[in-house]
């Protein structure tokens, strides 16, 4: 789910201008959550207190991590992106021990190195190849303290909350931070053609919705780092999604770094 969003917003985003895709991708998908609450009638008490740790979390997780990445991918060479982001897991893990008391074992923690491995093997050659330009790092950096922050506020504040209401207000702060960055910094243009409409449907459905809920659903039953060590496996599987659904090329190393990071990952989760 999570891969699925790098393939289907190239096709978006050459129609439409990139903080106005992701405004317009978490709103539609906070309205939908917001309109499933008043469907099933689902109380919002549970947020009692605790409704801005949510909304913070959210609007790092969501607003910052996909700003920064969907404006890369359209304004410097998103491979650099690729490995800053790649710094996540590995901040989360560190961090989690001084800030939630997690602690890995040692064998997950070679998981951990082992998925960052698997990273270089798939997105470093691309970013070898090209110039590693200042603004690609600084964009990765903004969206490494977008997901390592969120995710550990979240396990810090979050947890426990039901998933509905937790993810629709975490949707809808995310959402509005976006739209005020769009606001501030872009000039927003859209052809509102098919390929464009179903690439934000598609993310608004099936990542917004599904994968982003996943996520907070595997950090309310499992350790920060542990979590994390997921993303380890977006870099090789956009490159298969790429070489299959748009005629992209597969390298050996690509294929061996999802091999070498599905193993790391493995090691993460394994007990």
């Amino acid at each position: 789910m999570w891969s699925s969003s790098f393939v289907t917003a190239r096709v978006g985003l050459r129609l439409v201008t990139p903080l106005l895709f992701v405004g317009v991708r978490l709103l539609a998908a906070a309205l939908i959550l917001f309109a499933a609450m008043v469907a099933r009638r689902e109380s919002w008490a549970s947020l009692r207190g605790r409704w801005h740790h949510l909304a913070l979390a959210g609007a790092l997780v969501n607003g910052v991590t996909l700003g920064v990445f969907h404006v890369g991918m359209v304004t410097v060479d998103a491979a650099v992106m690729a490995l800053m982001q790649a710094l996540s897991p590995l901040l989360i893990a560190l961090l989690a021990g001084p800030l939630l008391g997690e602690r890995l074992r040692a064998r997950q923690w070679i998981g951990i190195l082992l998925g960052l491995v698997g990273v270089l093997l798939v997105v470093g050659p691309r970013a070898a190849h090209s110039r590693a330009e200042l603004t690609a790092i600084l964009l990765g950096l903004i969206g490494v303290a977008g997901l390592g922050g969120g995710t550990l506020y979240f396990g810090r504040h979050g947890r426990g909350v039901p998933l509905l209401p937790a993810t629709a207000v975490q949707l809808a702060a995310a959402a509005m931070l976006v739209l005020l960055a769009m606001a501030l910094f872009e000039t927003p243009r859209a052809t509102w053609s098919f390929p464009a409409v179903a690439s934000v449907a598609w993310n608004v459905a099936v990542v917004s919705i599904g994968g982003m809920s996943l996520y907070y659903f595997m950090l309310n039953r499992g350790a920060a780092g542990r979590v994390a060590a997921n993303f380890y496996l977006v870099p090789g599987v956009v490159a298969l999604l790429g070489w299959s659904l748009l005629g992209e090329s597969l390298t050996p190393l690509a294929l061996a770094g999802l091999a070498v990071a599905s193993l790391g990952v493995w090691l993460t989760q394994s007990t």
